[in-house]
């Protein structure tokens, strides 16, 4: 075999070897790794060993259990990650101006509004079950761009971009929701100590120090205070990510982390969080006010939201509309934000963790989940085999070959 043989047979290995590696560190391939510890929970929690299962995640580990170690700890360095992201975005992504921010903006406080009302409406008359008002409001964007990859290339890619932009802004929103309504109690002197160990990491950036491990210690520090004051551990995640240095330092812990929440962080969530006794469901269950709470809101509320605020928008000339994209594929990516899972899961864990209605929460996320993803990839495969007009309306379907 010639020299010039043996790069033709390599080039194939290469391009195949790098398009796993891109697969591996894709948004797509986490939410399939998520997908996959739900699927094992689910199992585990209704196998013959479902009672190991609850006792594994409640096996107390020094000052928590094991899911308070996970959604306490573990997800505070997922929130540092989005936090990154979000700041990123904000400095110089997609949401570095005004016209980029305006209409995946709007869209996402449609659809945390929307869905909000809808649970309210079901479970105003018990205070108790209304504090799961925010569990439809979030957008799962690993399962959403998962379920997008379903129908391939054929996906232009301004839908993911928008898709994107939006649930990073429905992210910002479920923070800001979780640290303003979560938080049963405040120790204010604890609180004051995280906002000066804050300070003094933003000090630290200022004066140019750029080691990644100043800034880990810093971090664990941050956790340990906001973990004491009654705030929710994970904001601390989010706190350090708006005080690090936003050039190579930030970038390199971005990187650094990134995949270990990939194919640790959240897996594990998914792990913790999906197992569910399904044996003693039954009809009634799918009837009861939090489950149409947060269906509905799911399924219903947050495409009528995102659409109908982009729509709103638009006709009111507050924004444009996104440029090679149809009123239909917005519209479906309106449907897919109805994919809370990981957000919708944790919320509720805040709302009623160690509450029966906890149970119902997570059989309602399931199953609005799973609709909106259905519906969605339904939705956007009818209509991508259309003809679009230079006005952007559809017109007869494209011949199959």
């Amino acid at each position: 075999m010639t020299i010039g043989d043996q790069k033709k047979t390599a080039k194939p290995g290469i391009r195949a070897y790098a398009a796993l590696l891109a697969f591996l560190r894709s948004q797509t391939a986490g939410g399939l790794a998520l997908i996959a510890a739900a699927v094992i929970a689910l199992i585990w929690s209704n196998d013959t060993g479902a009672d190991n299962y609850f006792h594994l995640i409640a096996f107390p580990i020094g000052i928590l259990p094991v899911d308070g170690w996970i959604n306490d700890g573990l997800m505070a360095v997922f929130f540092l990650v989005v936090g990154l992201e979000i700041r990123r975005e904000i400095t110089d992504g997609q949401l570095s101006s005004r016209q980029q921010i305006a209409a995946p903006g709007l869209a996402a406080l449609g659809g945390m509004i929307v869905p909000a009302l809808i649970f309210a409406g079901f479970n105003h008359a018990d205070p108790d079950r209304l504090r799961g008002w925010a569990v439809p409001v979030a957008t799962d964007i690993a399962f959403a761009l998962a379920a997008l990859s379903v129908l391939g290339r054929k996906i232009p890619v301004q839908l993911k971009v928008f898709l994107t932009a939006l649930a990073i802004i429905d992210d910002l929103g479920a923070i800001l929701i979780i640290a303003l309504f979560y938080t049963a109690r405040l120790d204010i002197p604890a609180l004051l100590s995280a906002c000066a160990v804050c300070a003094a990491l933003y000090g630290l950036n200022r004066a140019g120090v750029r080691a990644v491990w100043t800034y880990g210690l810093g971090g664990i520090l941050l956790w340990a205070c906001v973990l004491r004051s009654g705030v929710h551990p994970t904001i601390a995640g989010v706190a350090l990510a708006f005080v690090v240095p936003m050039d190579d330092t930030g970038h390199r812990i971005e990187a650094g982390l990134a995949r270990w929440v990939t194919w640790l962080v959240l897996p594990l969530f998914g792990l913790a969080n999906a197992g569910l006794r399904l044996g003693g469901i039954t009809a009634p269950d799918f009837t009861t006010p939090v489950m149409l709470g947060i269906v509905f809101g799911l399924v219903i509320g947050k495409p009528a939201g995102v659409f109908g605020a982009t729509w709103l928008s638009i006709r009111l000339g507050w924004t444009r509309k996104p440029s090679g994209l149809t009123w239909s594929q917005l519209f479906g990516a309106a449907i897919l934000c109805g994919i809370g899972f990981t957000m919708s899961l944790f919320i509720g864990d805040l709302g009623f963790h160690g509450s029966p209605i906890q149970a119902e929460v997570k059989l309602a996320v399931f199953t609005g989940s799973l609709i909106a993803a259905v519906l969605g990839i339904t939705f956007l495969a009818i209509r991508r085999r259309s003809k679009v007009h230079p006005n952007g309306r559809f017109s007869e379907p494209l011949p199959k070959n």
